[in-house]
């Protein structure tokens, strides 16, 4: 796909992340829309992983640590053709393959639990070194959440990745700028976040979240020559591609009804 197609992907995705917080009545619609670019540069733009054979030994494995964001992970699935589309019909339903929050295994493509924040990057860092002892090229993403960052495991994590010099690993901070409860800034230090990760032996970069070119640059960059994890910190906005979400934290618990479904989608030009 070439930069257009991405980003009319991701606008499509957006739009099924919409319908789905409305049939399912479940929240994080904020969260989930956020890191919906940073996704569809990884599976369209970056991944070396056939949807076919998504248990290959040798794919690049992708965690979505900010689990409370899986209607992202599973629509976008869905559209690679992990599993068929009309599942994300029952997301959420008693006894659905597609919880709320990931599952391990639940469909095709899922590699981990995710949910309880912090544990991603430590899971993404075993995969890593589990790759490199068995002399597999794979890599490993992990989509992380700003707030996650809170979490002091992460950083003890942070820490073990570069003694251990893995190249092989990415984490990306999908950086919105929100909690649950208030802005991330706030409710921790979190600024200057990039130094933060540079000075625990990152390699690390700054970019536009929603730059398609940008994310997908980034991402293909892997490993980077330095012999460092890296670390891309994504600037993103809470409520990405419907104006009347964009940076407003309601729509962190926030259902959307009917009518405000048709007017999101329409602004996604899906209408």
């Amino acid at each position: 796909m070439d930069i257009a197609q991405l980003e009319a992907t991701a606008s499509k995705i957006r739009g099924k992340l919409v319908e789905l917080s409305h049939k399912a009545r479940t929240a994080h619609l904020g969260s989930s829309l956020s890191c919906a670019d940073i996704l569809v540069a990884a599976y369209w733009g970056t991944l070396n992983i056939d949807p076919q054979d998504s248990e290959n030994p040798d794919r690049d494995r992708l965690i979505l640590s900010k689990g409370h964001a899986a209607t992202t992970l599973y629509a976008t699935l869905a559209a690679a053709g992990f599993f068929p589309q009309a599942l994300l019909d029952t997301y959420a339903e008693p006894g659905s393959n597609l919880p709320e929050h990931p599952s391990v295994k639940c469909v095709p493509g899922v590699e981990v639990a995710t949910g309880s924040l912090g544990h991603g990057l430590s899971v993404g860092i075993g995969m890593a070194l589990a790759g490199r002892i068995q002399k597999r090229s794979y890599r490993v993403f992990v989509v992380m959440s700003d707030g996650e960052c809170n979490e002091g495991s992460v950083w003890e994590a942070a820490m073990f990745a570069p003694a251990q010099k893995l190249d092989n690993l990415v984490a990306i901070i999908d950086y919105n700028k929100w909690q649950a409860t208030g802005r991330s800034n706030e409710v921790m230090a979190l600024h200057p976040l990039k130094e933060k990760w540079e000075a625990f032996g990152w390699s690390t970069c700054e970019i536009d979240g929603h730059d398609m070119a940008a994310l997908v640059d980034a991402l293909r960059n892997v490993p980077d020559r330095s012999g460092k994890p890296i670390a891309i910190v994504a600037h993103t906005v809470k409520g990405k591609g419907v104006s009347f979400m964009e940076d407003d934290n309601n729509w962190h618990y926030r259902v959307p009804n009917a009518e405000e479904v048709v007017k999101a989608q329409v602004e996604l030009q899906l209408l």
